[in-house]
């Protein structure tokens, strides 16, 4: 009766560890998910940026049109991409693209001085910033959700509720992973 009564708890335990486990996993992926969308509110919100910055400078360089054209280009494809593994590439073209922008604009001396660049600079900085705290919440909800997926017991749970490990958000060099630098 004892034997019995301790195997009860201990089956009831076991069953209260289980749920436990499989409600974080809920939870971190879900996590992970928020994280994803809050990289995506600001990289539109930097997509949406681009074009004027690139109207304002177009104002200033008008021989320029094969880099407004990249960075173009660039922007399309990186708000095209839907994977983490897209959004990485597209994210280190439209970098390049940029940093290609920012070098005509540098043999501009009227255009630094322009209050409207000089705006949409600032807003940009702004954007690149929220963008490297958002990346580096969704990596730290990354990282949790794969330990808990890796580890035992839990992952016993995962396992038998089909929850997989999710993809950090890495650039991939050390240079790119530096918010850049927006100098006029």
């Amino acid at each position: 009766m004892i034997i019995l009564a301790l195997i009860l708890v201990l089956g009831i335990l076991f069953l209260l560890y289980g749920v436990s486990i499989y409600n974080r996993l809920v939870k971190l992926k879900t996590m992970v998910q928020e994280a994803w969308s809050s990289i995506d509110v600001m990289l539109k919100k930097r997509y949406d940026l681009i074009p004027n910055l690139v109207e304002t400078v177009k104002g200033y360089a008008i021989h320029e049109r094969e880099t407004f054209d990249s960075v173009t280009k660039a922007r399309a494809e990186a708000m095209s991409a839907n994977s983490v593994q897209e959004k990485e590439t597209a994210e280190k073209n439209l970098g390049q693209a940029m940093m290609r922008l920012n070098a005509v604009a540098e043999q501009y001396p009227d255009l630094k001085a322009n209050s409207n660049f000089l705006q949409l600079q600032g807003e940009l900085a702004n954007l690149e910033g929220d963008i490297e705290k958002s990346r580096r919440y969704y990596n730290g909800t990354v990282r949790e959700n794969n330990i808990l997926v890796d580890t035992f017991p839990s992952n016993i749970i995962a396992n038998m509720f089909k929850f997989s490990k999710s993809v950090f958000f890495e650039l991939e060099n050390a240079a790119e992973r530096a918010v850049p630098n927006v100098k006029f």
